[in-house]
Protein backbone atom coordinates (compact mmCIF):
# COMPACT_ATOMS: atom_id res chain seq x y z
CA UNK A 1 0.00 0.00 0.00
CA UNK A 2 1.24 3.49 -0.86
CA UNK A 3 2.01 6.18 1.17
CA UNK A 4 0.74 9.84 0.18
CA UNK A 5 2.75 12.59 1.06
CA UNK A 6 0.94 15.51 2.11
CA UNK A 7 0.98 18.87 0.16
CA UNK A 8 2.90 20.63 2.93
CA UNK A 9 5.19 17.78 3.16
CA UNK A 10 5.59 17.62 -0.41
CA UNK A 11 6.12 21.52 -0.60
CA UNK A 12 8.71 20.92 2.01
CA UNK A 13 10.64 19.01 0.26
CA UNK A 14 10.74 20.69 -2.74
CA UNK A 15 12.13 23.25 -1.18
CA UNK A 16 15.01 21.52 -0.09
CA UNK A 17 15.92 20.22 -2.93
CA UNK A 18 15.41 23.74 -4.64
CA UNK A 19 17.51 25.08 -1.61
CA UNK A 20 20.00 21.88 -2.36
CA UNK A 21 20.03 22.56 -6.40
CA UNK A 22 20.77 26.30 -5.59
CA UNK A 23 24.15 25.53 -3.40
CA UNK A 24 25.80 23.65 -5.91
CA UNK A 25 24.67 26.47 -8.50
CA UNK A 26 26.85 28.72 -6.41
CA UNK A 27 29.44 26.62 -5.47
CA UNK A 28 29.92 25.52 -9.08
CA UNK A 29 30.84 28.92 -9.36
CA UNK A 30 32.54 29.65 -6.99
CA UNK A 31 29.96 32.36 -5.16
CA UNK A 32 28.87 30.27 -2.10
CA UNK A 33 29.89 32.46 0.90
CA UNK A 34 29.23 32.53 4.71
CA UNK A 35 29.03 35.11 7.53
CA UNK A 36 32.94 35.75 9.02
CA UNK A 37 34.49 38.26 10.92
CA UNK A 38 37.36 41.08 10.63
CA UNK A 39 39.81 40.37 13.40
CA UNK A 40 43.31 41.72 14.10
CA UNK A 41 45.45 43.60 17.05
CA UNK A 42 44.29 46.47 16.54
CA UNK A 43 40.74 48.11 16.10
CA UNK A 44 41.12 48.54 12.31
CA UNK A 45 41.74 45.32 9.67
CA UNK A 46 43.53 45.35 6.48
CA UNK A 47 41.37 44.70 3.14
CA UNK A 48 43.40 44.04 0.05
CA UNK A 49 42.30 44.16 -3.69
CA UNK A 50 44.06 41.41 -5.69
CA UNK A 51 43.03 42.00 -9.73
CA UNK A 52 43.80 39.36 -12.71
CA UNK A 53 46.77 39.91 -15.22
CA UNK A 54 46.41 39.65 -19.08
CA UNK A 55 46.86 36.07 -18.94
CA UNK A 56 44.62 35.39 -16.57
CA UNK A 57 46.68 34.98 -13.62
CA UNK A 58 46.06 37.06 -9.84
CA UNK A 59 48.14 40.19 -9.12
CA UNK A 60 50.19 40.85 -6.21
CA UNK A 61 47.70 42.22 -3.44
CA UNK A 62 47.20 46.22 -3.21
CA UNK A 63 45.75 47.65 0.06
CA UNK A 64 42.68 48.79 -0.33
CA UNK A 65 42.09 50.28 2.73
CA UNK A 66 40.59 49.05 6.25
CA UNK A 67 37.52 47.54 8.20
CA UNK A 68 36.69 47.70 11.47
CA UNK A 69 37.27 45.05 13.63
CA UNK A 70 34.02 43.01 14.31
CA UNK A 71 32.54 43.93 10.83
CA UNK A 72 30.52 41.33 9.10
CA UNK A 73 32.15 40.15 5.98
CA UNK A 74 30.71 37.87 3.14
CA UNK A 75 33.48 35.49 2.91
CA UNK A 76 33.99 33.24 -0.61
CA UNK A 77 34.97 30.03 -1.73
CA UNK A 78 37.70 31.47 -3.88
CA UNK A 79 40.96 32.10 -2.87
CA UNK A 80 44.80 32.83 -3.59
CA UNK A 81 48.14 32.29 -1.57
CA UNK A 82 50.58 34.68 -2.01
CA UNK A 83 54.31 34.38 -0.94
CA UNK A 84 52.85 31.43 1.88
CA UNK A 85 49.56 33.81 2.87
CA UNK A 86 46.13 32.50 1.93
CA UNK A 87 43.77 35.56 1.03
CA UNK A 88 39.72 34.65 1.10
CA UNK A 89 37.63 36.67 -1.53
CA UNK A 90 34.87 38.96 0.74
CA UNK A 91 32.34 41.40 -0.12
CA UNK A 92 31.80 44.01 2.78
CA UNK A 93 29.11 46.69 3.66
CA UNK A 94 31.93 49.43 3.94
CA UNK A 95 33.19 48.71 0.07
CA UNK A 96 29.39 48.27 -1.26
CA UNK A 97 30.80 48.46 -4.95
CA UNK A 98 33.76 46.96 -4.76
CA UNK A 99 34.77 43.56 -6.35
CA UNK A 100 38.10 41.86 -6.42
CA UNK A 101 38.11 42.51 -2.34
CA UNK A 102 40.37 40.00 -0.28
CA UNK A 103 41.16 39.71 3.43
CA UNK A 104 43.84 37.44 4.87
CA UNK A 105 42.58 34.33 6.39
CA UNK A 106 44.09 34.76 9.49
CA UNK A 107 42.28 38.01 9.99
CA UNK A 108 38.88 36.27 9.41
CA UNK A 109 37.27 34.38 12.40
CA UNK A 110 33.60 32.41 12.62
CA UNK A 111 32.76 34.10 15.98
CA UNK A 112 32.57 37.80 16.62
CA UNK A 113 34.14 36.42 19.98
CA UNK A 114 37.24 36.04 19.08
CA UNK A 115 38.00 39.38 17.00
CA UNK A 116 40.38 40.28 19.50
CA UNK A 117 43.76 38.30 18.41
CA UNK A 118 46.29 40.37 20.71
CA UNK A 119 47.69 38.55 23.52
CA UNK A 120 49.16 41.68 25.61
CA UNK A 121 49.03 45.36 26.13
CA UNK A 122 51.03 48.06 27.56
CA UNK A 123 49.58 50.72 30.08
CA UNK A 124 50.58 53.92 28.11
CA UNK A 125 48.26 56.13 30.90
CA UNK A 126 48.40 55.48 34.32
CA UNK A 127 45.56 52.42 34.90
CA UNK A 128 43.47 51.37 37.51
CA UNK A 129 42.48 47.43 37.50
CA UNK A 130 38.94 47.31 38.35
CA UNK A 131 37.58 43.54 39.83
CA UNK A 132 34.37 44.16 37.75
CA UNK A 133 33.57 45.83 34.33
CA UNK A 134 30.67 47.04 35.78
CA UNK A 135 31.53 48.12 39.41
CA UNK A 136 33.91 51.31 40.43
CA UNK A 137 35.58 48.55 42.72
CA UNK A 138 39.47 48.99 42.18
CA UNK A 139 41.48 45.23 41.94
CA UNK A 140 45.09 46.69 42.05
CA UNK A 141 47.07 49.58 39.95
CA UNK A 142 49.21 49.75 36.86
CA UNK A 143 52.05 52.53 36.44
CA UNK A 144 52.89 53.40 32.82
CA UNK A 145 55.05 50.88 30.87
CA UNK A 146 53.58 48.17 32.37
CA UNK A 147 52.72 45.00 30.61
CA UNK A 148 49.63 43.02 31.01
CA UNK A 149 48.57 39.64 29.86
CA UNK A 150 45.24 39.80 28.10
CA UNK A 151 42.91 37.18 29.31
CA UNK A 152 39.90 38.40 27.82
CA UNK A 153 37.61 41.65 27.17
CA UNK A 154 34.57 42.92 27.91
CA UNK A 155 32.92 44.82 24.72
CA UNK A 156 34.02 45.84 21.52
CA UNK A 157 33.37 49.53 20.59
CA UNK A 158 31.93 50.58 17.63
CA UNK A 159 34.98 51.92 16.61
CA UNK A 160 36.90 48.42 16.52
CA UNK A 161 38.32 48.97 19.83
CA UNK A 162 38.53 47.55 23.22
CA UNK A 163 36.00 49.30 26.19
CA UNK A 164 37.77 46.98 28.91
CA UNK A 165 40.40 44.49 28.16
CA UNK A 166 40.25 41.68 31.09
CA UNK A 167 44.16 41.08 32.12
CA UNK A 168 46.38 38.94 34.78
CA UNK A 169 48.93 41.11 36.60
CA UNK A 170 51.01 40.13 39.55
CA UNK A 171 49.29 41.43 42.80
CA UNK A 172 50.39 42.46 46.21
CA UNK A 173 50.90 39.50 47.55
CA UNK A 174 53.34 38.25 44.67
CA UNK A 175 50.34 36.56 43.07
CA UNK A 176 48.94 36.41 39.92
CA UNK A 177 45.12 38.27 40.13
CA UNK A 178 42.93 39.08 37.00
CA UNK A 179 41.10 42.25 36.62
CA UNK A 180 39.91 45.10 33.99
CA UNK A 181 41.80 48.30 32.33
CA UNK A 182 40.25 50.29 30.06
CA UNK A 183 41.46 50.30 26.76
CA UNK A 184 42.03 53.96 26.08
CA UNK A 185 45.14 53.91 28.22
CA UNK A 186 46.59 50.79 26.36
CA UNK A 187 49.57 50.68 23.45
CA UNK A 188 50.38 47.84 21.46
CA UNK A 189 53.75 48.13 22.32
CA UNK A 190 56.68 48.87 25.14
CA UNK A 191 58.41 51.93 22.90
CA UNK A 192 54.90 53.58 22.62
CA UNK A 193 53.73 52.71 25.91
CA UNK A 194 57.56 54.04 27.28
CA UNK A 195 57.32 57.44 25.33
CA UNK A 196 55.91 60.59 27.11
CA UNK A 197 53.20 62.92 25.47
CA UNK A 198 54.72 65.42 23.67
CA UNK A 199 52.73 66.43 20.60
CA UNK A 200 51.97 70.23 22.03
CA UNK A 201 54.81 70.70 23.89
CA UNK A 202 53.61 69.24 27.08
CA UNK A 203 55.93 67.02 28.17
CA UNK A 204 59.17 69.90 27.42
CA UNK A 205 57.46 72.21 29.13
CA UNK A 206 56.96 70.10 32.23
CA UNK A 207 60.39 69.16 31.92
CA UNK A 208 61.49 72.57 32.79
CA UNK A 209 58.75 73.23 35.94
CA UNK A 210 59.67 73.05 39.59
CA UNK A 211 60.59 75.39 42.41
CA UNK A 212 63.49 77.09 44.22
CA UNK A 213 63.75 74.26 46.78
CA UNK A 214 62.35 70.58 46.80
CA UNK A 215 58.72 70.37 47.50
CA UNK A 216 57.70 66.67 47.97
CA UNK A 217 54.90 66.77 45.76
CA UNK A 218 56.26 65.32 42.72
CA UNK A 219 58.14 65.88 39.15
CA UNK A 220 55.88 67.73 36.56
CA UNK A 221 57.69 65.40 34.22
CA UNK A 222 56.44 62.21 35.68
CA UNK A 223 52.95 63.06 34.86
CA UNK A 224 50.74 62.35 31.92
CA UNK A 225 49.54 65.05 29.22
CA UNK A 226 48.13 62.19 26.50
CA UNK A 227 44.70 63.98 25.66
CA UNK A 228 41.82 62.38 27.80
CA UNK A 229 39.03 61.80 25.40
CA UNK A 230 36.02 64.26 26.91
CA UNK A 231 32.98 62.71 24.94
CA UNK A 232 29.39 64.78 25.13
CA UNK A 233 27.01 62.55 26.89
CA UNK A 234 23.76 62.04 25.04
CA UNK A 235 21.38 64.13 27.21
CA UNK A 236 23.26 66.22 29.09
CA UNK A 237 25.08 69.36 27.64
CA UNK A 238 28.18 70.43 29.67
CA UNK A 239 27.70 74.10 30.49
CA UNK A 240 30.61 75.90 28.52
CA UNK A 241 29.62 79.38 30.68
CA UNK A 242 28.80 79.27 34.21
CA UNK A 243 26.61 81.74 36.08
CA UNK A 244 26.90 79.78 39.11
CA UNK A 245 25.54 80.05 42.72
CA UNK A 246 27.28 78.14 45.64
CA UNK A 247 24.42 76.26 48.05
CA UNK A 248 25.62 74.66 51.28
CA UNK A 249 23.20 72.08 53.03
CA UNK A 250 20.41 74.24 54.03
CA UNK A 251 20.19 76.01 51.26
CA UNK A 252 20.01 72.69 49.18
CA UNK A 253 17.02 71.68 51.05
CA UNK A 254 15.42 74.59 51.85
CA UNK A 255 15.44 76.43 48.10
CA UNK A 256 12.40 78.77 47.80
CA UNK A 257 14.07 82.08 48.59
CA UNK A 258 17.31 80.82 46.86
CA UNK A 259 14.97 80.34 43.69
CA UNK A 260 13.58 83.45 44.04
CA UNK A 261 17.29 84.97 43.09
CA UNK A 262 17.93 82.40 40.35
CA UNK A 263 14.47 83.30 38.78
CA UNK A 264 15.21 86.95 38.82
CA UNK A 265 18.62 86.84 37.73
CA UNK A 266 20.51 85.38 34.85
CA UNK A 267 21.67 82.15 37.15
CA UNK A 268 22.43 79.43 34.84
CA UNK A 269 24.00 76.27 37.59
CA UNK A 270 24.08 75.47 41.47
CA UNK A 271 26.86 74.35 43.07
CA UNK A 272 25.05 71.93 45.85
CA UNK A 273 26.63 70.52 48.87
CA UNK A 274 26.91 66.69 48.82
CA UNK A 275 29.66 66.40 51.16
CA UNK A 276 31.26 69.42 53.19
CA UNK A 277 32.74 67.36 56.24
CA UNK A 278 28.96 66.10 56.89
CA UNK A 279 27.06 64.75 54.63
CA UNK A 280 24.19 66.87 53.20
CA UNK A 281 21.86 63.84 53.11
CA UNK A 282 21.91 59.90 54.69
CA UNK A 283 23.59 57.98 51.71
CA UNK A 284 23.26 54.64 51.50
CA UNK A 285 26.55 54.15 50.24
CA UNK A 286 27.69 56.45 53.29
CA UNK A 287 25.71 53.27 55.10
CA UNK A 288 27.51 51.26 53.82
CA UNK A 289 30.98 52.64 53.95
CA UNK A 290 31.14 55.14 56.42
CA UNK A 291 28.65 54.96 59.08
CA UNK A 292 30.04 57.80 61.07
CA UNK A 293 29.51 60.05 58.14
CA UNK A 294 25.97 58.20 57.75
CA UNK A 295 25.26 58.74 61.45
CA UNK A 296 26.30 62.71 61.11
CA UNK A 297 24.08 63.96 57.53
CA UNK A 298 21.77 66.80 57.82
CA UNK A 299 19.14 65.75 56.48
CA UNK A 300 17.25 62.68 54.73
CA UNK A 301 17.35 61.37 51.18
CA UNK A 302 14.06 62.37 50.70
CA UNK A 303 14.10 66.00 51.47
CA UNK A 304 17.81 66.42 49.77
CA UNK A 305 15.38 65.13 46.51
CA UNK A 306 12.95 67.34 47.30
CA UNK A 307 15.45 70.18 47.63
CA UNK A 308 17.40 69.31 44.17
CA UNK A 309 14.86 68.92 41.94
CA UNK A 310 13.00 72.29 43.10
CA UNK A 311 16.22 73.51 41.28
CA UNK A 312 16.00 71.24 38.35
CA UNK A 313 12.84 71.75 37.95
CA UNK A 314 14.10 75.66 37.57
CA UNK A 315 15.84 74.69 34.79
CA UNK A 316 19.47 75.45 36.08
CA UNK A 317 22.78 73.55 35.49
CA UNK A 318 23.32 71.01 38.30
CA UNK A 319 26.55 70.42 40.26
CA UNK A 320 27.21 68.43 43.20
CA UNK A 321 30.03 69.33 45.48
CA UNK A 322 31.91 66.71 47.32
CA UNK A 323 34.79 67.74 49.75
CA UNK A 324 37.21 64.80 49.04
CA UNK A 325 40.56 64.27 51.02
CA UNK A 326 39.32 66.22 53.94
CA UNK A 327 36.88 63.82 56.00
CA UNK A 328 36.84 63.57 59.91
CA UNK A 329 34.23 61.21 59.41
CA UNK A 330 35.64 58.58 56.57
CA UNK A 331 38.94 59.09 59.02
CA UNK A 332 36.68 58.21 62.36
CA UNK A 333 35.69 54.76 60.56
CA UNK A 334 39.30 53.94 59.09
CA UNK A 335 41.95 55.40 60.53
CA UNK A 336 43.85 52.52 58.51
CA UNK A 337 43.46 54.73 55.10
CA UNK A 338 44.66 58.02 56.39
CA UNK A 339 47.89 59.77 56.50
CA UNK A 340 49.72 58.92 60.05
CA UNK A 341 51.65 61.71 61.45
CA UNK A 342 52.91 62.33 65.23
CA UNK A 343 49.83 60.11 65.87
CA UNK A 344 47.38 61.85 64.00
CA UNK A 345 45.35 60.07 61.67
CA UNK A 346 42.72 62.37 60.48
CA UNK A 347 43.13 63.34 56.99
CA UNK A 348 42.52 60.48 54.49
CA UNK A 349 45.29 59.71 52.26
CA UNK A 350 44.83 60.58 48.10
CA UNK A 351 46.94 57.55 47.91
CA UNK A 352 44.38 55.17 49.64
CA UNK A 353 41.89 53.70 46.90
CA UNK A 354 39.30 52.71 49.51
CA UNK A 355 38.87 56.66 49.69
CA UNK A 356 39.03 56.88 46.33
CA UNK A 357 36.01 54.11 45.71
CA UNK A 358 33.89 55.75 48.68
CA UNK A 359 33.55 60.01 47.25
CA UNK A 360 32.89 58.05 44.11
CA UNK A 361 30.67 55.87 44.96
CA UNK A 362 28.81 58.66 46.66
CA UNK A 363 29.64 60.57 43.37
CA UNK A 364 27.52 57.66 41.40
CA UNK A 365 24.61 57.50 44.01
CA UNK A 366 23.92 61.23 43.56
CA UNK A 367 24.04 61.53 39.98
CA UNK A 368 21.78 58.37 40.07
CA UNK A 369 19.64 60.03 42.90
CA UNK A 370 19.28 63.54 42.20
CA UNK A 371 20.24 64.32 38.83
CA UNK A 372 22.90 65.89 38.67
CA UNK A 373 24.86 67.05 35.60
CA UNK A 374 27.88 66.82 37.34
CA UNK A 375 30.20 66.45 40.30
CA UNK A 376 32.86 68.78 41.91
CA UNK A 377 35.16 67.23 44.22
CA UNK A 378 36.90 69.79 46.47
CA UNK A 379 40.18 68.82 48.18
CA UNK A 380 41.33 66.94 45.77
CA UNK A 381 45.06 67.15 47.51
CA UNK A 382 47.18 66.43 50.33
CA UNK A 383 46.63 68.30 53.69
CA UNK A 384 48.73 72.08 54.01
CA UNK A 385 50.70 70.77 55.65
CA UNK A 386 52.41 68.28 53.54
CA UNK A 387 54.99 69.90 53.07
CA UNK A 388 56.32 69.63 56.56
CA UNK A 389 54.90 66.12 56.83
CA UNK A 390 57.45 65.29 54.23
CA UNK A 391 60.05 66.71 55.00
CA UNK A 392 60.25 65.45 58.56
CA UNK A 393 60.28 61.58 56.92
CA UNK A 394 58.02 60.66 59.66
CA UNK A 395 54.49 60.35 57.94
CA UNK A 396 53.42 57.26 56.81
CA UNK A 397 50.97 58.93 53.71
CA UNK A 398 50.05 55.13 53.14
CA UNK A 399 51.87 55.10 49.80
CA UNK A 400 50.98 51.56 48.42
CA UNK A 401 51.66 51.58 44.68
CA UNK A 402 54.78 53.91 44.91
CA UNK A 403 53.28 56.87 43.56
CA UNK A 404 54.33 61.07 43.86
CA UNK A 405 51.24 62.77 45.48
CA UNK A 406 51.02 64.70 41.94
CA UNK A 407 50.70 61.00 40.22
CA UNK A 408 47.72 60.38 43.10
CA UNK A 409 46.05 63.19 42.38
CA UNK A 410 46.08 63.49 38.68
CA UNK A 411 45.22 59.10 38.91
CA UNK A 412 41.99 59.94 40.87
CA UNK A 413 40.89 62.52 38.60
CA UNK A 414 41.11 59.86 36.13
CA UNK A 415 39.31 57.16 37.57
CA UNK A 416 36.65 60.02 39.00
CA UNK A 417 36.21 61.17 35.48
CA UNK A 418 36.06 57.21 33.75
CA UNK A 419 33.50 56.41 36.66
CA UNK A 420 31.21 59.42 36.45
CA UNK A 421 31.20 59.16 32.56
CA UNK A 422 29.79 55.27 33.15
CA UNK A 423 26.60 57.05 34.72
CA UNK A 424 26.09 60.20 32.64
CA UNK A 425 28.02 63.00 34.46
CA UNK A 426 30.84 65.29 33.69
CA UNK A 427 33.77 65.91 36.19
CA UNK A 428 34.76 69.23 37.66
CA UNK A 429 38.08 69.81 40.13
CA UNK A 430 38.39 72.61 41.99
CA UNK A 431 42.28 73.82 43.31
CA UNK A 432 44.17 76.25 45.00
CA UNK A 433 45.46 79.35 43.29
CA UNK A 434 49.05 78.14 43.63
CA UNK A 435 48.63 75.01 41.24
CA UNK A 436 48.62 78.03 38.12
CA UNK A 437 52.01 78.51 38.82
CA UNK A 438 55.15 76.78 37.34
CA UNK A 439 55.39 74.10 40.04
CA UNK A 440 53.72 71.16 40.98
CA UNK A 441 52.52 71.93 45.14
CA UNK A 442 53.57 70.22 47.63
CA UNK A 443 50.12 68.97 48.26
CA UNK A 444 49.99 67.37 44.45
CA UNK A 445 48.57 69.93 42.43
CA UNK A 446 49.75 70.77 39.00
CA UNK A 447 47.16 72.91 37.01
CA UNK A 448 47.66 70.82 33.17
CA UNK A 449 47.96 67.54 34.86
CA UNK A 450 44.31 68.62 36.25
CA UNK A 451 43.01 70.12 33.31
CA UNK A 452 44.11 67.78 30.73
CA UNK A 453 41.11 65.43 32.63
CA UNK A 454 38.56 67.22 34.21
CA UNK A 455 35.50 69.00 31.83
CA UNK A 456 36.01 71.90 34.42
CA UNK A 457 38.79 73.13 36.70
CA UNK A 458 38.03 75.12 39.81
CA UNK A 459 40.47 77.64 41.32
CA UNK A 460 40.35 79.74 44.29
CA UNK A 461 42.14 83.05 43.53
CA UNK A 462 40.48 84.88 46.51
CA UNK A 463 41.92 88.29 47.01
CA UNK A 464 42.53 88.01 50.64
CA UNK A 465 44.54 84.74 50.18
CA UNK A 466 46.96 86.79 48.29
CA UNK A 467 50.21 87.62 49.79
CA UNK A 468 50.62 91.38 49.49
CA UNK A 469 49.61 94.75 50.62
CA UNK A 470 45.69 94.53 51.26
CA UNK A 471 44.88 93.10 47.96
CA UNK A 472 41.30 92.55 48.80
CA UNK A 473 41.30 96.08 48.16
CA UNK A 474 41.76 95.80 44.57
CA UNK A 475 40.01 92.91 43.17
CA UNK A 476 40.67 93.26 39.20
CA UNK A 477 44.31 93.79 39.85
CA UNK A 478 44.90 90.70 42.13
CA UNK A 479 42.70 88.73 39.95
CA UNK A 480 43.94 89.68 36.75
CA UNK A 481 46.95 88.83 37.87
CA UNK A 482 46.68 85.39 38.93
CA UNK A 483 44.13 84.47 35.79
CA UNK A 484 46.88 85.63 33.33
CA UNK A 485 49.13 83.01 34.61
CA UNK A 486 46.04 80.63 34.46
CA UNK A 487 45.56 81.25 31.30
CA UNK A 488 49.31 80.61 30.45
CA UNK A 489 48.74 76.82 31.87
CA UNK A 490 45.56 76.47 29.59
CA UNK A 491 47.31 77.21 26.39
CA UNK A 492 49.86 74.27 26.87
CA UNK A 493 47.14 71.96 26.81
CA UNK A 494 45.39 70.48 23.54
CA UNK A 495 42.28 70.48 25.14
CA UNK A 496 41.81 71.67 28.53
CA UNK A 497 39.30 71.56 31.11
CA UNK A 498 36.82 74.98 31.20
CA UNK A 499 38.37 77.51 33.92
CA UNK A 500 35.67 78.00 35.52
CA UNK A 501 36.74 80.20 38.57
CA UNK A 502 35.83 80.69 42.11
CA UNK A 503 35.76 84.42 43.25
CA UNK A 504 35.59 85.85 46.29
CA UNK A 505 31.77 86.48 47.44
CA UNK A 506 32.12 87.57 51.29
CA UNK A 507 33.74 90.93 52.90
CA UNK A 508 37.09 91.21 53.00
CA UNK A 509 39.16 89.90 54.87
CA UNK A 510 37.99 86.96 55.96
CA UNK A 511 39.60 87.62 59.35
CA UNK A 512 38.15 91.20 60.13
CA UNK A 513 35.94 91.98 57.06
CA UNK A 514 36.30 95.76 56.42
CA UNK A 515 35.66 95.43 52.40
CA UNK A 516 32.19 95.67 51.76
CA UNK A 517 32.66 92.85 48.25
CA UNK A 518 29.16 94.49 46.56
CA UNK A 519 27.63 93.97 42.68
CA UNK A 520 30.77 96.42 41.50
CA UNK A 521 33.46 94.42 43.08
CA UNK A 522 32.10 91.65 42.16
CA UNK A 523 31.91 92.56 38.49
CA UNK A 524 35.29 93.36 38.66
CA UNK A 525 36.63 90.08 39.78
CA UNK A 526 34.79 88.63 36.80
CA UNK A 527 36.08 90.44 34.00
CA UNK A 528 39.39 90.13 35.47
CA UNK A 529 39.03 86.44 34.18
CA UNK A 530 37.71 87.17 31.08
CA UNK A 531 40.39 90.00 30.21
CA UNK A 532 43.26 87.26 31.07
CA UNK A 533 40.90 84.48 28.46
CA UNK A 534 39.48 82.61 31.35
CA UNK A 535 35.83 82.25 29.97
CA UNK A 536 34.45 79.33 31.53
CA UNK A 537 32.64 81.15 34.08
CA UNK A 538 32.58 81.77 37.82
CA UNK A 539 31.15 80.55 41.20
CA UNK A 540 30.96 82.81 44.23
CA UNK A 541 32.44 81.59 46.94
CA UNK A 542 29.84 82.34 49.85
CA UNK A 543 30.09 79.61 52.94
CA UNK A 544 26.82 80.67 54.83
CA UNK A 545 25.11 80.92 51.26
CA UNK A 546 23.89 84.38 52.54
CA UNK A 547 21.38 85.26 51.12
CA UNK A 548 21.50 89.06 51.87
CA UNK A 549 24.65 88.52 49.83
CA UNK A 550 23.28 87.19 46.92
CA UNK A 551 20.40 89.86 46.86
CA UNK A 552 23.24 92.15 47.07
CA UNK A 553 24.68 91.47 44.18
CA UNK A 554 22.16 89.08 41.98
CA UNK A 555 23.25 91.31 39.27
CA UNK A 556 26.71 89.83 38.42
CA UNK A 557 24.43 86.37 37.29
CA UNK A 558 22.93 88.56 34.39
CA UNK A 559 24.01 87.71 30.92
Amino acid sequence: MKKKISTGAGILIALLLFAIAGTVYWILLGQWHTVSYAAGNSNEVKIYRITENENGKKNAPEEAGTVIRGSAVNRYMESVTVDGVTYHKVSTAQFPDEEDLYMAEADLVKSVDDVVKETEVFVRTPATIYSSPDDPAIASFAPKGTELKITGHDRLLDNGYINMYKVSYTGSDGKEAEGYVYGKYMTGTQEAADAPYNENGEYDTASEDGFRFELYGGEAADLDFYPYERTQIEGNEFLRYARAMYLNAYAAVHPEPYLEVIKSSGCNAVVIDIKDGPLTYKSEVASELSPASYDSAYFSMEEMKAGVQAYKDAGVYLIGRIVTFNDSYYAEDHPEDCIDYAGSSGWPSAFSRNVWEYNVRLAQEAVKEFGFNEIQFDYVRFPESTYEMSKSGKADFRNVYDESKAQAIQNFCFYAADQLREVGAYTSIDVFGESAYSYVTAYGQYWTAIANIADAISAMPYTDHFDGDAPWADPYGAVYRWAVKAAKQQERLQNPAAARTWITGYNTPHWAPSVDYNEERMEEQIKALEDAGLNGGFIPWNALSDLAKYRQYKGIWNE
